[in-house]
């Protein structure tokens, strides 16, 4: 402000103060200034303060409510339709790709499933194979064993017999010894 400037006086009511000190509080600007920028505003806008319907102002609301809705409209058709297209589309194909997935990829999973079980089986099967050859070996082994230990009894006592033995007694040697190899 030019210190040249004269200054007016304009008497207002008590409660119409406390208002014009709420309202320059709340724009945070002295009370002067908040009044020279009302007037300003009012010069301007050529409205009448006491007009609470102001054509002018209802028509400044609707032309930027068409603004907006026109803005929301173009927005709705360039951005939110296309949008919504293309994630129907993409659901569409990410239905097809699960779909892929559940009938190849599990069947495959299933028959590999169902070879391995197969395979087990047959593991299984021959295990029971080989440790029945084992067993057998195992027997025969015993089996060597103890015919050779009776072969070398009986050589032993056949040995031990000299000129004087009786046939008797070498035929009852040969006939424990064949009763011991039966039982074998």
């Amino acid at each position: 402000m030019d210190m040249q400037e004269s200054l007016r006086t304009v008497k207002y009511s008590v409660q119409d103060d406390a208002k014009f000190e709420k309202i320059a509080l709340k724009l945070g600007r002295s009370k002067r200034q908040v009044f020279s920028q009302m007037i300003d505003y009012f010069y301007r806008s050529k409205k009448d303060p006491v007009d609470f319907n102001d054509e002018l102002l209802k028509t400044t609301m609707l032309k930027g409510q068409k603004e907006h809705i026109g803005f929301i409209k173009t927005q709705e058709k360039e951005l939110l339709i296309p949008i919504k297209r293309d994630a129907v589309r993409m659901i569409e194909g990410l239905k097809k790709i699960i779909d892929c997935f559940n009938t190849q990829v599990l069947k495959y999973n299933d028959e590999v499933i169902g070879n391995q079980l197969a395979q087990t089986k047959k593991l299984s099967t021959l295990n029971v194979a080989v440790e029945r050859m084992e067993i057998k070996m195992e027997t025969k082994q015993k089996l060597k064993e103890r015919f050779l230990y009776l072969l070398n009894s009986y050589i032993k006592e056949r040995d031990s017999f000299n000129m004087m033995t009786s046939s008797k007694e070498k035929e009852e040697l040969a006939k424990l010894t064949r009763k011991q190899i039966e039982l074998l």
